[in-house]
């Protein structure tokens, strides 16, 4: 699978996660040049604590888009050091 934000490619892999619809990428999968640190998080209940990355292409930024449990709960141990994305990011 492909993640794409303005026609660009922020990720790619064959080694997918499905968690309530949303397909989670290795860590590893993120073209890192596109992403920086964002301050802001949310929680779960049965996921743990969410953080979140900022996309950036062509000087454009997509606050927030993509998310991450660093340290799941057990039920979702599953997306440990993978990330999912939402906002305008496709995924294909």
């Amino acid at each position: 699978m492909q993640a794409s934000w303005n026609g660009t490619v922020i990720a790619e892999s064959d080694d997918i996660v499905v968690v309530e619809g949303n397909p989670y990428f290795p860590r590893a999968a993120l073209k890192q040049e596109f992403f920086r640190d964002s301050s802001h998080t949310s929680s779960c209940g049965w996921k743990g604590t969410c953080r979140y990355w900022d996309v950036v292409v062509n000087g454009e930024v997509n606050a927030n888009c993509a998310w991450s449990y660093e340290t799941p709960k057990p039920a979702a141990a599953e997306i440990t050091e993978r990330v999912a994305f939402w906002k305008g990011v496709k995924v294909s």
